[in-house]
């Protein structure tokens, strides 16, 4: 089967932004932007403009700044948001704006307090206006995840006529499972006349902890777009992380799935993201936590010493990561010991080794960690030289 492009949509700048505390400055924005284009991201979303003026100025400066990728401005199903948006966007090279409406009984009903006819006319009307500005619109079905099949089909072959050329499918609070979700593209892109016209996007929120699956089930099931953030980061439990997604199509080949992201340069743009929005990377988390490459126990420090890829299906170097990290505590093993000792400049015999680990377990009950100045202590307690760096 032939490689198939996925496009990286990354909206850390707007569904990242909206995290509580993590608000960015315009310089910390635009430096971001660029990282994103550096990254190999298809699409950035820069921003709601509409929301404030300071939003809208941002996503004016990005547009003005960013060259290769696309700029993306959000907007409601509302003619002045899509006209804020458009204005925002008049600089990009490649400019898109993404609008849409709630699609879900529960939006209809409660939230806009419509109905189905209403919501479908309001979508077309949108896109139309989005189209009279820009060449590319993206429509999202707000809560497409728990939306009819029947009735969300409607609404896209509707608005793919009026020039929509991506289809946004959000699961929106987080709520499906990876073969309904998948289910569902499969059934759109099965279903939806014109559908060769559009790109089917997926946008998944973590609320159970499913949002990078969710998106790969929607590729494999024919969407063509993945929307996610550095570290996962978005509302609530946060979005598709962009660094699992494209890892797993990288460690993937059978999947048959190619992206552009240059992957060494994923570790820096996750510790800029966290860093300017002052939001940590939790230690366990996939591929860009600290502990990642990270090992403690005995047994795995022995395998990964002699061969790497026995406890590490990643290369820290392709994800730019320096080294795997043999972390020394009480459930450490000789192996990792020596192979400590040996960074630092000393190549223990057999019966040295016996007599430091020894020292080492005392040393090891009373530390959560032992590090490179115990280890040297310890050494030198059992009168071993330690060549003078």
């Amino acid at each position: 089967m032939a490689e198939q492009r996925i496009h990286i949509f990354d909206t850390t700048l707007r569904d990242g932004e909206q995290v509580p505390g993590c608000k960015l400055n315009m310089d910390q924005k635009i430096e971001i932007a660029l990282r994103l284009e550096e990254l190999g991201v298809d699409i950035i979303e820069a921003g709601f403009p509409i929301s404030s003026p300071g939003d809208f100025q941002s996503v004016e400066a990005i547009a003005k700044a960013v060259r290769h990728a696309t700029v993306c401005g959000l907007s409601r199903a509302v003619e002045k948001d899509i006209e804020t948006a458009a204005a925002a966007l008049k600089y990009a090279a490649r400019p898109r704006i993404h609008t849409g409406i709630g699609t879900s009984d529960m939006h209809i009903k409660f939230k806009l307090k419509s109905t189905e006819d209403k919501i479908l006319e309001r979508a077309v009307a949108a896109v139309k206006l989005a189209k009279s500005f820009v060449e590319d619109v993206e429509f999202y079905a707000e809560d497409a995840g728990r939306t009819n099949n029947e009735y969300l089909a409607r609404v896209l072959e509707a608005v793919i006529k009026a020039g929509a050329t991506v289809l946004n499918i959000p699961d929106t609070t987080g709520y499906c499972l990876p073969e309904q979700y998948g289910a569902k593209i499969r059934y759109l892109k099965e279903n939806v006349k014109g559908i060769d016209k559009a790109i089917l996007s997926t946008h998944c929120h973590n609320d159970l902890g499913l949002a990078t699956a969710n998106s790969i089930a929607g590729v494999q099931n024919g969407a063509r777009q993945i929307e996610c953030t550095i570290n996962g980061i978005g509302e609530r439990a946060g979005n598709t992380s962009l660094e699992e997604v494209v890892m797993i199509m990288r460690q993937h080949p059978d999947l048959n799935f190619v992206n552009n992201i240059q992957t060494q340069k994923i570790y820096k743009t996750s510790r800029l993201v966290s860093e300017s929005m002052g939001m940590p990377v939790q230690p366990n988390k996939a591929i860009v936590g600290a502990n990642a490459f990270a090992h403690s126990s005995g047994i795995h420090q022995d395998g990964v010493i002699k061969k790497r890829e026995t406890y590490e299906i990643i290369n820290p170097l392709d994800v730019g990561v320096d080294t795997s990290k043999i972390v020394l505590t009480a459930r450490s093993g000789r192996a990792a010991v020596a192979y400590r000792a040996k960074n630092i400049g000393v190549n223990l015999t057999k019966e040295e080794l016996d007599r430091v680990y020894a020292d080492f377990l005392k040393v090891a009950d009373s530390k959560k960690e032992v590090d490179d100045q115990d280890l040297n202590q310890i050494i030198t307690k059992q009168e071993i030289a330690i060549p003078s760096s």
